[in-house]
């Protein structure tokens, strides 16, 4: 059997030269796209061919040349090629190009197959963890258009904290499923969309809504295809595919099931969930442009000619991304910005009664309530599963003798509730089990991972990571009831799996629990780098003053305040309350009291020579964790002396603020010294309006 090219070189080679001229001149004017004049004057018929197979791939280069050669009244030609064809002299390698009736059989598979896949949710991970209906969990997030996603230079808790407030008429929300519908202002629908959010805020659950209700038949049924290539996903292709191959290889049992895509517009989706995960370099601008759906290139090449329109321009994107990552993709390839704000004030509560009777919802609602710092933590939906697991029990009994104020009393709670649910299990299960670690040498050697990790930046690890800092991967998340629930585990393929915390808080929490653990046990401080600063250790033991200092400047060094929630556990570990109950999770934790006076005055002195009003809040919010009548003080120095004569330093702004964001005040800020500094501080920017 002849090739395609064969077949057409040896069909064009019946043509004289100025035949032959002719024919690319038609080839040149080819609607709706032609080849360009430049790519084949003056070529002879091998790169002619060449070129015809490059744009319009063999089937449809075969059916172009037959239409061409009639025009030129070369009939005898055309009919012999289109003959040959029909005979099956020429068996074309790829299958013809599916009407509308088989792209309808196709959906109905991919359909059923998203069901199977996004209709429950994992609670926990596949070893422990329970499944529960998306559709009976889920809760409405506030959404809102035209955002920057908030700046990157400040932790990400942070960054949702300032916006507590910004829930105003400037913002402009809208529906996940309404995303790349027609608007109605416009006439237009939104082509390629990047949503940002904070990790642990909502965007995968989103996601898995909106396929869920396309699969469903409930909503956006004029897109005929939605494939969602999550970056974990994607990250484990270290081979080359073709784009028609990943997509058989993700979505379908046979190769060749999904022969080729509608070139109809807006007829199919990608979804690209969790960007910040991305573990391959994205190369856009690339001078090696790949167009054909069936040619093979790295996952990375495939990406980014998607995004770029590169390869089926008619697509519609979705990309989902922590804020800190967003920045890999130019605003130039984004026809729509959205920021997942997580929960809103009535959307916190209907996660509660949604997921536990109406009695107990309004008791923890109740709780949470009393302490501002928590009920603000519960914009984001992850927090608001801790508080259900640590209150749910706690307040079913009638027992609600620990009343949990802070963060670091609630992190510390949700690991002891960890523990009895291992021990429960254990005690529990016939089977005969190999001898398991301890559970605090567990959670240590997970602290290790977590502070290593968080460190450089990482949300994900693999086995080796794991592995490096002492943990066996199969003892550990297979065995603990303390790891089935703080990681989750996606099998991306058979050969290799990927780990990462549930939420980035219990990584940075266990990262602090290191830190105090090794300093508790061993007198170590581990932010010391240089030997200079170890040796001077090794020759004076350091204290816990000392420890607390130097965790300040570093987090207050970070460009990116990815150390501030951090460095507010290791000061709120340091608590004597606090211990009193990690002793229960550390048995050999020597519990010595310890005044905290001397750091809570550290911080209030750095507050006032600190120029970051970001890291100042964050100190605040330290304070706080120390259980420091900072509030008090702040009401008292506002009201006691006289603002509104003087200008404001950022430490007095950041007061403001604090005060304003911990009791839900409104405040007319025209009362204050009028200051072009006060216009760019989040004081501003975070009310409702500012005069």
């Amino acid at each position: 059997m002849a090739s395609v090219k064969e077949l057409l070189v040896n069909s064009l080679n019946e043509l004289v030269k100025d035949d032959l001229k002719k024919f690319q001149w038609f080839l040149n004017n080819h609607k709706p796209q032609g080849i360009p004049k430049s790519e084949i004057e003056n070529t002879d018929v091998l790169d002619t061919v060449d070129k015809m197979v490059e744009y319009f791939r063999e089937e449809e280069a075969v059916a172009l040349t037959v239409n061409i050669l009639r025009k030129m009244n070369q009939n005898l030609l055309a009919e012999e090629l289109e003959k040959k064809n029909k005979e099956g002299n020429v068996k074309l390698f790829r299958k013809s190009k599916p009407d509308l009736h088989d792209y309808r059989k196709i959906r109905f598979k991919l359909k059923k197959k998203l069901q199977q896949d996004y209709r429950q949710i994992l609670v926990g991970n596949s070893q422990t963890g329970h499944q529960k209906y998306l559709n009976d969990i889920y809760t409405d997030l506030y959404v809102v258009k035209n955002e920057t996603g908030g700046t990157v230079n400040e932790h990400e808790v942070r960054q949702n904290e300032l916006k507590i407030h910004q829930i105003n008429v400037k913002d402009t929300t809208v529906l996940c499923n309404d995303l790349f519908k027609v608007q109605y202002d416009t006439g237009r629908r939104n082509r390629k969309v990047l949503t940002m959010g904070i990790a642990g805020v909502g965007k995968t659950i989103s996601v898995n809504k909106f396929i869920l209700d396309w699969a469903e038949g409930k909503e956006n049924q004029d897109i005929l295809f939605i494939f969602p290539l999550p970056f974990r996903r994607l990250n484990m292709n270290t081979k080359k595919y073709s784009l028609m191959g990943l997509l058989n290889k993700c979505f379908f049992s046979g190769p060749e099931e999904l022969p080729s895509l509608p070139e109809d517009d807006d007829k199919v989706m990608f979804i690209f969930d969790g960007l910040d995960e991305c573990r391959f370099p994205l190369k856009f601008h690339d001078s090696d442009v790949l167009t054909d759906v069936h040619e093979q290139a790295t996952v990375s090449k495939i990406v980014t000619s998607l995004i770029e329109r590169h390869l089926v321009p008619s697509s519609l994107i979705w990309i989902t991304s922590r804020p800190a990552a967003a920045g890999q993709i130019s605003r130039d390839y984004i026809g729509q910005m959205t920021e997942v704000r997580g929960f809103n004030d009535e959307q916190k509560e209907q996660y509660f009664i949604r997921n536990c009777s109406p009695e107990l919802a309004g008791s923890i609602i109740r709780h949470i309530r009393k302490s501002r710092s928590l009920y603000i933590m519960c914009q984001i939906p992850i927090f608001c599963w801790i508080s259900l697991t640590v209150l749910q029990p706690l307040l079913a009994q009638g027992s609600n003798d620990k009343t949990l104020t802070t963060l670091t009393e609630m992190y510390t709670s949700f690991l002891f509730s960890q523990q009895k649910q291992m021990e429960t299990k254990y005690c529990n299960d016939p089977e005969p089990r190999p001898k398991l670690k301890s559970f605090d040498q567990i959670v240590l050697k997970l602290g290790k991972l977590a502070f290593k990790q968080l460190q450089k930046g990482n949300v994900i690890f693999y086995k080796e990571d794991i592995e490096e800092c002492g943990l066996d991967v199969r003892e550990g998340l297979v065995f603990s009831g303390l790891c089935t629930q703080i990681f989750q585990m996606e099998k991306a393929v058979p050969e290799r799996n990927i780990y990462s915390f549930v939420h980035l808080s219990i990584q940075e929490f266990l990262a602090a629990l290191y830190v105090f653990f090794k300093y508790k046990f061993y007198g170590r401080n581990q932010f010391l780098q240089s030997w200079r600063e170890k040796l001077t250790w090794k020759v004076s033991k350091t204290s816990l003053y000392d420890l607390h200092k130097a965790a300040v400047n570093k987090a207050l060094q970070s460009e990116n305040g990815h150390l501030d929630l951090f460095l507010r556990f290791l000061l709120g570990l340091s608590l004597e309350s606090n211990q009193i109950h990690l002793k229960q999770l550390l048995p050999g934790l020597v519990i010595k009291p310890k005044n905290v006076k001397d750091i809570a005055d550290y911080i209030k002195q750095t507050i006032e020579t600190e120029k970051s009003v970001d890291r100042i809040i964050n100190l605040f919010h330290c304070l706080i964790e120390l259980k420091d009548d900072i509030m008090e003080g702040i009401q008292e120095y506002l009201s006691s002396e006289n603002l509104s004569a003087q200008h404001l330093s950022s430490a007095q702004w950041s007061a403001l603020m604090f005060v304003r964001l911990m009791s839900d005040e409104n405040f007319e800020l025209q009362e204050y010294s009028r200051s072009e500094e006060a216009q760019w501080l989040p004081v501003t920017h975070d009310s409702r309006r500012a005069l």
